[in-house]
């Protein structure tokens, strides 16, 4: 899932693509949280890259990505069956 990709906007050095789980701070000091979030990261900066037209989906556009995490991914059987 993960690869590597462009280049960082502030360092020029490649950027981390995969799915992150995000927390946003809002202005109103409120939080918003996301699962699996379509982002870059640039190891050396520390930032969080999303798309611009993703972030105003989210409704989040004048917040703060507070905290970040690659989500993992679970794979599981399918443990009902048809009988």
């Amino acid at each position: 899932m993960a690869r590597t990709g462009g280049g960082c906007p502030g360092c020029n050095r490649k950027l981390f693509n995969s799915r992150f789980d995000a927390t946003f701070r809002l202005a109103d000091g409120s939080e918003r949280f996301f699962f699996g979030l379509p982002a870059s990261l640039c190891e050396l900066c520390q930032q969080l890259y999303l798309d611009p037209d993703l972030i105003e989906l989210l409704s989040v556009p004048e917040g703060r990505c507070t905290f970040a995490i690659e989500s993992d991914t679970v794979l599981t059987n399918n443990v009902w069956t048809n009988s």
